[in-house]
């Protein structure tokens, strides 16, 4: 090759005798198009050609070492060097979806940025508590997968209360989407099959939370909605304890009364002066109120019952007024419910019309 004439295989200009260049392969690059249209392999250092190169999630490497030493994580897809592979059940994953797996089981106060579910002004997050079946990662990862295949719906604490298990909770959703577009049935099968119980546990409950936004515009609205729901409650509280599923004991324990009051308003006042948050309605989230009455269940339409309940009991502290809702009966109450599945479930527990209907024991 002549010296004297050096032309560069990039862009064809003539490089001058006193300029660098740079080689890539048996190509010349000027320090032009060294700049602007080559770099070097993160992995190997070698010049290539930007055209050439593989750039994906931040990386910039060869074809050669692209095809050899890199892989993509099995659940997010993201491209790996080998050197940063994590390997979980003989799966090749990234740090952070390892990490998810093998830590599961999150600690009490794990509280993730919620995730809206649903189109719609009310929304409901669930926590169920499962216990004897083991506090294991590896079944917290199948009742995890059993939900989130597509969606991250549910996640999965630690529970003090619990002797051996965990509590499922699930991200904020709308009463529809807990019915029709939430794989309940699922998740509480697998959690059946992996030997897990609830309802036939002294240890587990089932809350509620509802987003007070849900009850008025104004927070003044909303603690006129919800005085009147204390108040229902606290009037009906026999009929709420049969509901429950729970014995005095238990409710004692984990969802006390408040205490009955002659108006919903003294019964508001009274439930912001207490201190804990272990009652039937606790008032102690800023964001929610918690129904925490009921005792856990496995049994799907008991599940689904709860929400129907919680939803109508909103429904009632929003729509009534104050002395509406003092001289509403349980009778007139239960008689204007039109849900099949709390129709059902009133009716099992003789709180509806005492017909004769199968009983399928709660787990």
């Amino acid at each position: 090759m002549d010296e004297e004439l050096r032309i560069c295989d990039c862009c064809g200009t003539e490089i001058p005798e006193d300029e660098n260049y740079s080689w890539i392969g048996g190509d010349i690059v000027c320090n032009n198009c060294r700049r602007d249209a080559c770099g070097c392999c993160e992995n190997c250092n070698e010049l290539i050609y930007r055209s050439e190169a593989i750039m994906e999630d931040g990386h910039f490497v060869c074809r050669s070492c692209y095809d050899n030493e890199y892989f993509h994580c099995a659940d997010c897809n993201m491209l790996l060097h080998q050197d940063d592979i994590y390997t979980y059940n003989e799966i090749d994953l990234c740090y952070d979806c390892y990490e998810k797996k093998n830590h599961t089981i999150h600690e009490y106060g794990y509280k993730p940025e919620p995730i809206f579910y649903g189109e719609g002004k009310r929304y409901f997050g669930v926590e169920l508590e499962v216990d004897e079946g083991g506090h294991d990662d590896d079944y917290a990862l199948e009742i995890l997968e059993e939900s989130n295949y597509h969606d991250e719906h549910i996640y999965i604490k630690n529970d003090g209360s619990l002797n051996y298990g965990f509590e499922i909770v699930t991200h904020p959703m709308t009463l529809s989407y807990h019915l029709d577009d939430f794989c309940w049935e699922d998740v509480l099968h697998k959690a059946v099959q992996l030997g897990y119980l609830s309802h036939q546990t002294n240890t587990c409950g089932l809350h509620v939370h509802v987003n007070r936004s849900s009850l008025g515009e104004t927070e003044q609205q909303q603690d006129d909605a919800i005085s009147r729901i204390l108040y229902f409650v606290e009037a009906n509280w026999n009929e709420m304890l049969k509901f429950s599923r729970r014995t005095q004991t238990n409710i004692n324990r984990w969802a006390a009364r408040m205490g009955y009051e002659h108006h919903p308003k003294d019964l508001l006042k009274k439930a912001k002066g207490v201190y804990g948050r272990y009652y039937a309605v606790n008032l102690r989230p800023r964001q929610t109120i918690e129904f925490r009455l009921f005792r856990g269940t496995l049994k799907y339409e008991t599940l689904i019952a709860t929400l129907q309940f919680v939803n109508i009991l909103c429904e009632l502290g929003t729509n009534l007024t104050d002395k509406e809702v003092k001289n509403l009966s349980w009778s007139e109450f239960v008689g204007c419910i039109t849900d099949e599945e709390l129709i059902n479930y009133l009716k099992r527990r003789r709180l509806y019309i005492n017909e004769p209907v199968t009983v399928q024991e709660d787990l």
